[in-house]
């Protein structure tokens, strides 16, 4: 039997930058030099010695020509943002163990100015919490005068790749932590540093409930959210009634699922299946309804939905990813 084709369009790919010709494009190694006098670094030179830290020189990044500070920072004065993942126990004892073993800290944290005082370090919350199991009293930083950058952790923080729970929940904070600074302006304007419009919807459905299956609907949500025109205050307001309302169904949903165990159904992709069964976009034409309409209509049929009429074949031929995904 061939399968419906759904002739929703998709959602639109993320840019990346094209490739440039070799050599075309930033500073030679002598441009990059930064006299320590210069205006662009002014405030934050005087911010790190103001704390009692120790500016070792600076120089201009030689892709994008910005002002950095290399310097020694008191430890008390660093706290990772707080808006970034949790940091691993086991990951920050075993970097501490490899630290300690070599007697060097060679990869310096990235930091900004606090906004009242001290230090924020958007991507060094791991090495941070080393130095401090090992006792250390200072640590080498790489001082980046602008303060934005912290809104930028996502794409920064690429090291170690994040799980859609992680995602999610630093963009929710990052959301929060703007919307105090100022929660008039547009929600557009900070696309860039939330990256993706779902994530600020699931965040709040992973905030309230760490477990929520947010891979099961993140196709769903992606598709029919953008970011809004509207500000950081009222486009909240919308996200947290969506963000109700995925909870909802994710609760519907788990007891279907209990059903169909209860009748003997065994697969990793059950609450995938009970999801596809009961969204309205699978099959249809034309251009999506909004979000909320969709929700809705998943709501009406998780009610409706009837566990004695499916097979064992049709879970088998559905697929999708586990429901451990996350």
């Amino acid at each position: 039997m061939a399968t419906r084709k759904s002739g929703l369009k998709r959602a639109a790919p993320k840019r990346r930058p094209r490739k440039a010709k070799a050599g075309t494009r930033g500073l030679l190694p002598a441009e990059t030099m930064l006299d320590l006098s210069d205006k662009s670094i002014e405030e934050a030179k005087g911010k790190i010695e103001s704390e009692g830290g120790v500016v070792l020189g600076g120089y201009r990044d030689p892709l994008g020509k910005n002002p950095l500070l290399l310097a020694v920072l008191p430890i008390d004065k660093v706290e990772p943002t707080p808006f970034q993942r949790d940091v691993s126990d086991m990951h920050h004892k075993r970097l501490a163990d490899v630290i300690d073993r070599t007697g060097l800290f060679l990869d310096p944290i990235i930091a900004i100015t606090a906004p009242d005082k001290g230090f924020w370090t958007p991507n060094g919350g791991h090495r941070l919490a080393a130095m401090r199991r090992l006792g250390a009293r200072s640590l080498t930083a790489l001082v980046v005068p602008r303060r934005e950058v912290a809104w930028q952790i996502l794409a920064l923080n690429t090291e170690k790749a994040h799980n859609l729970k992680d995602k999610s929940l630093e963009v929710i904070r990052i959301f929060r932590n703007l919307l105090e600074e100022d929660g008039k302006r547009a929600e557009k304007q900070f696309d860039f540093y939330f990256e993706e419009a779902a994530y600020i919807t699931l965040g709040l459905c992973y905030e309230k409930n760490p477990r929520f299956s947010g891979a099961a609907y993140r196709g769903i949500v992606r598709r029919l959210s953008g970011f809004s025109e509207d500000s950081l205050e009222k486009s909240l307001k919308e996200r947290k009634d969506q963000a109700e309302q995925l909870q909802d169904i994710d609760e519907k949903v788990a007891g279907v699922v209990a059903k169909l165990k209860a009748k003997g159904f065994a697969s990793p992709y059950l609450k995938s299946f009970v999801v596809a069964r009961v969204n309205p976009l699978r099959f249809m034409q034309g251009e999506p309804p909004p979000l909320d309409s969709v929700l809705k209509t998943m709501r009406e049929r998780l009610a409706k939905f009837n566990v004695d009429r499916i097979k064992q074949e049709d879970i088998a031929s559905s697929g999708g990813p586990p429901d451990d995904s996350d």
